[in-house]
């Protein structure tokens, strides 16, 4: 028996499966052949007969289909050049309108500009901040040995690591495919008269297989050989001028009666400005017993400044980071004083951003405060912007009424205004984005880089920062005009040629734009005068000691110290000098202090009596080590915030114990700060340093001969 809708949705499948047909079309379809039927059955046909004789009148489908499609393509195709046209237009448009309101065209590009310089400026420091260490081909093979250590209850991470550490690591476990320890050491470069005090970083011959350092002279593998070394690019020019080093000879005196001559088998290529870990100069580890013969490798309380592992297959680190356990209990067993509550292995390619919590490892993190506050700072102007616009283009639109009115009157609907007016601010930010990077590469970014010496750079051909600046673009464009095009494009045509179209008085929105600018403005001058009254602040905020006068030399052994201090002491300019084994802000110790109630970690610096004096530190209480040679030698001057921590009322004459000696506080000096002013003071002690110790000399110049 015949069933007609099954036939008519049987017949309407057959135009589902063809691309030229869309859901409308379709339906129109059935409509068509449904009147059709209509009217066959009313002249006496039957359904059967109706829905074929009705059938046959639209012909074969697939013909039918390819017409459809090709029509389709040559409307797309018409469409897109209308759209092209229309594109061209609204541009046309933009540029009178900036014509006819200079004032305000010129405020709302050259805020957008300001805008985006300074966000481009952002890019460039997130770029360079995020690149530091990452040319390194085997980031994400190498990780960091460290350790927590518990101080009263106050847990610190540690980069350094106990000597025997990583070759017992590399016995352990087969997965781990090399290792790699650090130690870093001051002393004296000779090359003929070319003499400087130098940092020298001792490494397993593995470095440069660890890490990617390319020489452009010598070879890699030479680190192998005790008497061989590798220097930097800036060392090789800075001892050897334009001469080829290869071969030649490096005199390195790391005490008095220890010195070596070392040849130069490899000059790396030029570091890249993306590096927290480098190096000057190279030589063996095991050269560290030729000047330090107590220092035992296979010792558990003695350490190295890193231990670096290379895991290939990154799921063997948790088998390796259980292990751990191992150690810790050796370690502990040994050194009481360093007793290691917890170990992690950190990933190199993370180091950098985590070396701010990290006490004493090979890498820094200089961006810190930058990564958290720019990114802010350009926000916030890229929003005063775009709020400033959104302002200025509700008030201007009042210009443009009888435009927006004629284009509805021929036939435009809002949909086609809102577009005009968000390609004419898409174009507009276009302007000022032109002009944003101009000022961003010739006078934000050298300005940047004059005051931060952090030696930011772009290259305009960065696929990375073109990215950025679409994105900037559309971003700009369209969170500043979205708002201005909506309700532009609402008022009726009626209301328009009327003149009884009113701004912003009824819109509760309006005003809450322009209160926000009014706030985010507020806000923007007083950070600036607060930026300017804390560099004001900083430039005149005490360090807690005179710097101002004072200089300190490095010397190489107490027989240096004596002979400069003779022939200074013949200048009359030169009002004190003395002597110390290690220097506010270059040199310290940490120790482990210990009294009847709990155990501290402090800074030590070992001074003569001429020390505080020389500096300009202030004793408060009690009084500076004696002139006398052997006196005081049991004694100790230490700072305000080790006596708060220490909490006793009067700490002249309270007993500590250092490495199972007592000592006994004499004085107290005022708290100081002996890094910059972005890190917290530090409980410190001094301690009376010996003659044969003095590495440091000190002097303070008569006032006015600076």
């Amino acid at each position: 028996m015949f069933n007609l809708e099954k036939s008519i949705q049987r017949w309407l499948k057959s135009f589902q499966k063809q691309r030229a047909f869309d859901e409308g079309t379709i339906h129109e379809m059935e409509l068509h052949l449904r009147d059709h039927m209509d009217d066959l059955i009313s002249g006496g046909l039957t359904e059967k007969e109706a829905f074929e004789e009705a059938v046959k009148s639209f012909g074969n489908i697939p013909p039918v289909a390819e017409e459809e499609y090709s029509n389709i393509k040559r409307n797309t195709t018409l469409q897109s050049l209308i759209f092209r046209a229309m594109l061209k237009n609204y541009f046309k448009t933009t540029l009178r309108s900036m014509m006819k309101n200079p004032l305000s065209s010129f405020i709302n590009v050259f805020g957008l500009a300001v805008a985006i310089g300074v966000s481009i400026v952002v890019y460039a420091t997130l770029d360079f901040d995020y690149s530091i260490d990452r040319h390194h081909v085997n980031e994400n093979e190498i990780y960091l040995s460290t350790f927590y250590i518990d101080r009263d209850g106050d847990e610190k991470h540690y980069g350094l690591s106990p000597a025997p550490l990583g070759k017992m690591l590399e016995e352990d476990y087969s997965s781990i495919s090399g290792i790699c320890r650090l130690k870093d050491a001051n002393a004296i470069v000779k090359n003929d008269n070319d003499v400087f005090n130098e940092s020298i970083r001792l490494v397993d011959p593995t470095f440069l297989e660890f890490f990617t350092f390319p020489l452009r002279l010598g070879d890699a593998n030479s680190l192998s050989g005790l008497n061989n070394i590798v220097i930097s690019d800036d060392m090789a020019k800075k001892y050897f001028g334009d001469s080829d080093p290869i071969g030649k000879q490096l005199l390195i005196k790391f005490t008095e009666n220890a010195s070596k001559s070392f040849t130069v088998t490899g000059v790396a290529e030029e570091f890249p400005r993306t590096r927290a870990v480098s190096f000057n100069f190279l030589i063996n580890l095991e050269n560290y017993n030729y000047f330090d013969q107590s220092f035992d490798f296979t010792n558990w309380s003695e350490f190295v400044g890193a231990t670096l592992i290379r895991v290939p297959d990154s799921e063997n680190i948790s088998e390796i980071a259980n292990g751990m356990k191992k150690y810790i209990a050796l370690q502990n067993e040994k050194e009481r004083d360093w007793a290691i509550s917890k170990s992690e292995l950190i990933k190199f390619k993370d180091l950098h951003f985590r070396s701010r919590d990290i006490h004493k490892d090979i890498s820094s993190d200089r961006f810190y405060e930058g990564r958290m506050t720019l990114p802010l700072v350009g926000l916030f102007l890229i929003f005063l912007a775009c709020f400033n616009y959104i302002n200025i283009a509700i008030v201007s639109a009042a210009k443009r009424l009888k435009e927006i009115g004629i284009r509805k009157v021929i036939g435009a609907n809002r949909s086609r205004v809102i577009a005009q007016f968000l390609t004419e601010n898409i174009a507009l930010t276009f302007f000022a984005l032109i002009i944003g990077v101009i000022m961003a590469f010739t006078v934000m970014l050298p300005w940047f880089n004059n005051i931060s010496n952090w030696g930011l750079s772009l290259s305009i051909l960065d696929y990375k920062l073109w990215i950025f600046l679409v994105g900037i673009l559309l971003f700009t464009g369209l969170v500043s005009g979205i708002y201005p095009a909506f309700y532009i494009s609402k008022f009726p045509v009626v209301t328009i040629f009327k003149g009884s179209t009113k701004f912003g008085k009824k819109n509760l929105l309006t005003k809450v734009f322009l209160a926000v600018q009014i706030i985010f403005s507020c806000i923007g001058v007083t950070i600036a005068v607060m930026y300017s009254q804390n560099s004001d602040y900083m430039s005149v905020k005490s360090w807690g000691y005179d710097q101002h006068g004072a200089l300190y030399l490095y010397v190489p052994n107490a027989a240096g110290y004596r002979q400069l201090e003779a022939e200074l002491m013949q200048d009359p300019n030169i009002s004190m000098i003395a002597g110390s084994s290690h220097h506010l802000g270059s040199s310290r110790e940490v120790q482990i202090v210990r009294d009847e109630v709990r155990q501290y970690e402090v800074s030590a610096l070992a001074v003569d009596h001429r020390y505080f004096a020389t500096m300009g530190l202030e004793i408060i209480k009690g009084e500076r080590f004696s002139e006398s040679v052997k006196g005081d030698q049991r004694a100790l001057l230490v700072n305000e915030l080790f006596v708060e921590n220490l909490e006793v009322e009067n700490p002249i004459g309270h007993q500590v114990t250092i490495d199972s000696t007592n000592y006994t506080i004499k004085g107290v000096v005022k708290n100081f700060h002996f890094n910059n002013f972005y890190y917290e003071n530090e409980p410190t002690i001094f301690i009376k340093a010996q003659h044969e110790n003095y590495r440091y000399l000190s002097l303070r110049a008569v006032s006015g001969k600076e």
